[in-house]
């Protein structure tokens, strides 16, 4: 079973009752994108790059890597542990895979003249140059991204690879600063908000997506996104 990482807590006051997120999201190839009003999310960590703008002419307030900070923008690398402080905050929010936007270009493109739509975003988007990646690493990213929901086991990845399990692992962490199976929960999260966001249970989407069950995937979401799944997903409306 694959399960997330833990990050490191910080000095955020947890709230008795927690706020949902409200708004609009699309799912992109290799990109999510969130346009509304945050909720809760307490400590947490993923392997997208996060971009927010606050849109109501207040500064964000956040945790990030265990500092408070408040900014109109806010660019937040892989694997950087953050929370939010406040709920209500009405953002424009960006999550986007490593292996498909380099982190200074994508980091260089939205700094200047941040968009403050989603299309804009989407169309900024497209302007920004993926990594140089190992063709070996590619391939066997290729193979897993085609099913996440029934990917294939590392060692079968590593073949097409035309490497060892351990060689392969060793590239991917070198590359994509994570192992294939941290990115490959990432990718059957993707699977899984599509179908909830979409209308269905957590228990249906779970499954589907190559979880174990609904509460693995509810865990899942509170360690990768710090929000409650039940919670949220169904404020949130999937757009086409």
């Amino acid at each position: 079973m694959l399960s997330a990482p833990h990050p490191r807590a910080f000095a955020v006051t947890q709230p008795t009752v927690e706020t949902p997120w409200r708004g609009d999201a699309w799912l992109a190839p290799h990109a999510l994108v969130f346009f509304g009003v945050c909720g809760h999310a307490r400590a947490h960590a993923h392997h997208p790059h996060q971009w927010l703008r606050r849109l109501d002419g207040q500064p964000l307030v956040m945790w990030l890597d265990g500092q408070r900070v408040e900014a109109d923008q806010l660019f937040i690398p892989s694997r950087c542990p953050h929370a939010f402080e406040q709920p209500e905050q009405a953002v424009l929010a960006l999550f986007a895979e490593p292996h498909a936007y380099a982190q200074a270009a994508l980091a260089a493109s939205l700094a200047s003249e941040p968009p403050s739509t989603p299309e804009a975003l989407l169309e900024r988007l497209r302007q920004v140059q993926p990594p140089p990646l190992d063709r070996r690493l590619q391939r066997a990213l290729e193979t897993l991204l085609a099913n996440p929901a029934d990917a294939p086991a590392p060692t079968t990845l590593a073949a097409l690879a035309g490497l060892s399990a351990s060689q392969l692992q060793r590239l991917a962490s070198a590359q994509l600063g994570i192992s294939l199976q941290r990115l490959l929960l990432w990718q059957r999260l993707r699977l899984a908000l599509r179908a909830v966001l979409g209308g269905g249970s957590l228990t249906v989407a779970a499954h589907a997506a190559g979880f174990a069950d609904g509460a693995h995937l509810s865990r899942s979401v509170r360690r990768l996104l710090g929000i409650r799944a039940d919670l949220s997903m169904g404020s949130v409306r999937l757009v086409d």
